[in-house]
């Protein structure tokens, strides 16, 4: 009777083992990602070791069917992958490392693509996840800027702390700034990457490649135009969380945000260009909502979750300023859609004639206005055969920055480069005035005989910062 219960016990255990089926590792500027493909669930302790600096992952019950030699470390924080039998049973992986990383795991069950995974993700500390952070100085000017423009938001909340400015001159005096002329930063998303694909086309073209060439080709049009300069949120094949995409473009301050995609419906037979806001309500058509839904499941490819916090906000007015500004971002990326569906429409066909509007995770950033371009559909063979072209890739992502370039050109940011050269070319009129070296906006409230208050309340200031070459428009008295 025991002999037949530790047979069975032995058959059940046999039954369980996973296999290392395939090895997989991404290389990003800030992390590196390591995915185990197992052909059944199982625990694994992962830990480091120091002298030299190893990363040791042990998997109960498990072997290896792969060649882990073939992994491309170049870029990564691994010099060598060692593998073998541990003590007691199952297999160990050390990875030999050549900085110092901070490692989490976890694992994954299957889904549409991917059978069980164990994750090993490891981060570089103090690394950026952009290859080109931006200037502080930079960030010090965006700051000011996103400031002035919460207090403007914070202003329209009935109850909150905002006052009426005194009519009276400051008690410190701030002479005119230099103008900072600082770049309209422009955060370019290409889709997926990693272990996510994104959708495959029938000749097996997979839509993580397309649109990073894509966004390359984007971001260089960019960066060889003044006033402009560029921040991919991924260049190279690297999972990126659609949350941690949004923060990204936080951190670098991005004036806009716009995410390529190439999708694909169930059916061939869709093609041509679209371009998507985020809809704070339903899809305003089932194709965005189809759409919005296969993006979203991203993150659960790549085991990734995360939310908007503004917990440092008292919850009524947390909603109300949320509101208020996405409102705001919201009309400026339907206005800027506009632009770019123009643009596309005379390089591609589109598929719909106006600016579809849909829950895209992507695009929740209320603070950044932002839009999702699906530069075609790769489930069509011959929009497939087109977006694998380069020359139809350079065309539209010239059609895209055409478009965003037109709106910035209207309205740029004050303290941009845009703006410097639009109030330089400007020819004040009688009730306007250019601001010069040594001014300050007390002594050009009493020069023209207003209130400091009302000379802040018809150009927008906040404060009583103001820059050289600047363009004031006087009220009346």
């Amino acid at each position: 009777m025991v002999a037949g219960c530790l047979t069975l016990v032995a058959g059940v255990s046999s039954l369980q083992a996973a296999t290392v089926e395939s090895m997989r590792l991404w290389s990003a500027p800030d992390h590196a990602r390591l995915v185990f493909d197992l052909s059944a669930a199982t625990s694994a302790n992962v830990f480091a070791l120091d002298n030299p600096s190893r990363l040791v992952i042990d998997l109960d019950d498990s072997q290896m069917d792969t060649d882990a030699s073939t992994l491309p470390l170049d870029g990564s924080a691994i010099d060598a992958v060692r593998t073998g039998v541990r003590d007691g049973g199952g297999l160990r992986v050390v990875l030999e490392l050549n900085r110092e990383i901070s490692p989490r795991h976890f694992t994954l069950p299957p889904n549409d693509q991917y059978g069980h995974r164990l994750v090993v993700d490891m981060e570089y500390p103090g690394e950026s996840a952009v290859e080109n952070p931006i200037d502080p100085i930079e960030a010090m000017i965006r700051d000011q800027e996103i400031m002035a423009r919460q207090a403007n938001v914070q202003a329209q909340v009935p109850g909150s702390e905002a006052t009426p400015m005194p009519d009276q001159a400051p008690t410190e005096v701030q002479p005119a700034q230099p103008h900072p002329q600082r770049d309209i930063i422009i955060a370019i998303d290409a889709g997926h990457g990693g272990e996510d694909p994104g959708a495959i086309g029938p000749a097996g073209t997979r839509e993580k490649d397309v649109v990073l060439e894509i966004a390359r080709r984007l971001a260089a049009e960019v960066n060889g135009t003044n006033g402009f300069k560029a921040v991919l949120i991924r260049d190279g094949d690297y999972f990126i969380g659609l949350r941690q995409r949004t923060q990204l473009a936080r951190e670098q301050k991005a004036d806009f945000f716009v995410s390529i995609h190439a999708d694909a419906f169930t059916s061939p037979r869709p093609q041509g260009s679209s371009v998507y806001a985020l809809s704070q309500r339903g899809a305003t058509s089932e194709t965005a909502q189809w759409l919005a839904d296969s993006e979203n499941r991203s993150d659960l490819i790549g085991g990734v979750d995360g939310s908007l916090s503004l917990r440092d906000k008292d919850q009524v007015l947390r909603g109300v300023l949320l509101d208020l500004t996405m409102t705001a971002t919201l009309n400026d990326s339907l206005s800027i859609g506009g632009q770019v569906l123009e643009q596309l429409g005379r390089v591609n066909r589109l598929h719909k004639s106006r600016v579809e509007q849909a829950g895209f995770m992507v695009l929740k950033s209320p603070d950044i206005p932002s839009l999702l371009i699906e530069v075609g559909f790769i489930s069509n063979p011959e929009e497939e055969r087109r977006l694998r072209d380069p020359a139809h890739q350079q065309g539209l992502s010239t059609a895209i920055f055409s478009g965003l370039r037109e709106h910035f050109e209207r309205n740029p940011p004050p303290a941009s480069l845009l703006a410097w050269q639009r109030d330089n070319q400007h020819r004040p009129t009688g009730n306007e005035y250019r601001i010069r070296s040594g001014d300050t906006l007390s002594a050009i409230a009493v020069r023209h005989g207003v209130p400091v208050n009302q000379l802040r309340q018809a150009n927008d200031l906040n404060g009583d910062v103001i820059r050289v070459g600047q363009v004031l428009r006087i009220p009346s008295s």
